[in-house]
């Protein structure tokens, strides 16, 4: 049995489908299992189940794969899919193929030329989330309420705001990672994050009114140890917040603080990312200071966080200032 894609003439016979039983994707999540934070062993799992169905329905081997086969997967799901989504599949793809010593096949001629062909007819671009900067901040902090579970919110908010943790990194902080200055500011100890899964640790930077709204939350939920970020039900504290419930607080209390459908609907575990970003970029803070606030590896992620605030200071933008027109 071969592919039979347009326009390819150099196609190999396609090995038949390997049985469940012993199939080298479930040998490859066995043998990853722990080694990736739960949040990425979750989304890598479910992507390979995707390409995995997908074979076996075509009849094809998905490990190792002809590059024809993942090259024919990615013009597939690219009809349906966004291309950030299809891209993610061909990196866990990739992942599952290196484990097994074939780091070519997802960088192969074929599969590049297939997400050419994507990006060609959908575009590279990805929406980006809301930020949730400086002035949303103040407005959604002021707006909410007084019972405790507002008290813990108006203080994960502030956390994020000052430490850009992902929400997975905001709702794994215990008690014990934070270190007061007394009168000053405090720091929190990152035990791990996305940019370091082996867990060599980092510190983040806590302001004064961000410390006294942590510790509001403190002395009102008599927390003493654990996680410092708790669940809540009506009025019981429970155990650590689960992450997905982070940009639904963020939603919750954008809502409550009157903000517009377009602006609630916007935010998400990354807003306090993306907002954090313009500011620092508005009042002139350099690359390689923002790129350490957020525990980025390259300036990529600034770039394209900060390219709005950016545009403000642009040749054109300063050109119609010098002109009067702004």
């Amino acid at each position: 049995m071969s592919e039979n894609l347009p326009g390819t003439s150099f196609l190999h016979p396609v090995p038949p489908i390997f049985p469940p039983s012993t199939s080298p994707l479930g040998d490859y999540e066995k043998a990853a299992r722990g080694a990736f934070s739960s949040n990425t062993e979750r989304g890598r799992a479910s992507d390979l189940r995707v390409y995995a169905s997908w074979c076996a329905e075509k009849g094809f081997a998905p490990l190792p794969a002809l590059p024809t086969t993942i090259a024919a997967f990615v013009d597939t799901m690219a009809k349906t899919r966004a291309p950030a989504t299809v891209s993610r599949y061909v990196s866990s793809i990739a992942t599952a193929h290196r484990a097994i010593g074939h780091d070519w096949v997802a960088n192969s001629l074929p599969v590049r030329m297939a997400k050419r062909r994507m990006y060609r007819e959908k575009g590279r671009r990805q929406d980006q989330a809301q930020g949730l900067t400086w002035a949303l901040r103040k407005r959604i902090l002021k707006a909410a309420g007084n019972r405790l579970i507002d008290t813990r919110n108006r203080a994960l908010l502030a956390t994020a705001y000052d430490t850009l943790l992902r929400r997975s990194e905001l709702t794994s902080l215990e008690l014990a990672d934070l270190s007061e200055k007394p009168g000053v500011s405090a720091t929190v100890l990152v035990r791990r994050s996305k940019t370091d899964p082996l867990g060599d640790g980092a510190v983040a930077f806590l302001a004064r009114d961000t410390l006294e709204l942590v510790n509001e939350w403190i002395d009102r939920s008599g927390i003493r140890d654990g996680f410092l970020f708790r669940s809540l039900r009506s009025g019981v504290i429970g155990y650590r917040l689960d992450p997905s419930q982070v940009p639904r607080i963020y939603k919750a209390m954008a809502r409550a603080a009157g903000l517009s459908a377009r602006v609630v609907e916007g935010l998400s575990g990354h807003s306090t990312r993306v907002g954090p970003v313009q500011d620092m970029i508005a009042a002139g803070i350099g690359a390689p200071a923002i790129m350490q606030a957020g525990a980025w590896k390259s300036v990529l992620m600034v770039n394209r966080y900060g390219e709005q605030v950016e545009a403000n200071y642009s040749g054109a933008a300063q050109l119609a200032r010098a002109q009067k027109r702004l």
